[in-house]
């Protein structure tokens, strides 16, 4: 009998331990969405972390609304490579470490036809969405290797980086060539043991969605559960860090340069496009 009590409370202890103690890590789009959901999660499972957007009223009030101990906001602009040192800098001058990065900043572009495509609106999307995913992902890598941490990076995605037809063009090009560039990262880093995955969401009300496309909350949810394989439920930022702390967890340790999928199945189903 005491031995299987005292069996019983160790495996409660472990499972209660949290799933990041310790860590740091930093997260870039962090002021809302899923990166504000991300930055919450990572801290109730113990880490340390840097929310770093361009939004910095939001950012700051996620900030303290975590605490400040385990908390910091600071500002980057991902399109600016010296931005994006500076904040990796600024994690390890913080919390003396870096071993997680969850590469999240990202727009949508415009919503244009291919026939009235607005080059520059392509351009911006793809200085967001794949140069300042790389650009974080160098100077994330740098500092992991300088320190021998064997970390995991984290990359947004999208089911758009899956197929045709799922988002607007700029966005839809831009998250393949996310896709390629954490294959790549994943195949040089791998000899560092620095996992690198991407995440790939189908359709969030997230305040970025919302504001794309003139929409309420309910709405674009309307709208996603209307399109996709999966019924019955809605997906949710939540989801998303959920997949994310998965990810940047011990529980994915032999797990690097895959794009996770969270669709429902969207992506699989031929009847499933819109």
């Amino acid at each position: 009998m005491l031995n299987s009590l005292g069996k019983s409370s160790l495996i409660t202890s472990t499972m209660s331990k949290p799933r990041l103690e310790g860590k740091v890590a930093l997260i870039t789009g962090a002021a809302s969405g899923i990166g504000k959901e991300t930055v919450r999660l990572f801290a109730e499972n113990g880490a340390y972390i840097v929310a770093a957007d361009v939004q910095d009223e939001l950012g700051q009030k996620v900030a303290a609304t975590m605490g400040s101990e385990k908390v910091s906001y600071h500002h980057c602009d991902v399109r600016d490579e010296m931005q994006v040192e500076a904040t990796v800098n600024y994690t390890l001058d913080k919390y003396g470490s870096l071993d997680i990065l969850f590469s999240n900043a990202g727009t949508i572009g415009p919503l244009t036809s291919i026939l009235d495509l607005d080059l520059q609106g392509l351009d911006n999307a793809m200085a967001t969405n794949v140069r300042g995913v790389a650009a974080t992902i160098k100077h994330a890598a740098r500092a992991m290797v300088a320190r021998k941490v064997r970390g995991s990076i984290i990359c947004t995605a999208s089911v758009a980086a899956c197929l045709g037809g799922a988002g607007p063009h700029a966005y839809t090009t831009s998250k393949h060539a996310l896709v390629g560039l954490v294959r790549t990262a994943c195949h040089e880093l791998g000899a560092y043991g620095i996992r690198v995955n991407a995440i790939a969401p189908f359709g969030v009300a997230t305040p970025l969605c919302c504001k794309a496309y003139n929409l309420e909350p309910s709405q674009v949810e309307e709208n996603c559960l209307n399109a996709a394989n999966l019924k019955g439920i809605v997906l949710k930022a939540k989801h998303i860090a959920e997949a994310a702390l998965f990810l940047a967890s011990d529980e994915s340790a032999y797990i690097s340069g895959h794009n996770l999928v969270i669709d429902g199945g969207f992506t699989v189903v031929s009847n499933a496009a819109p």
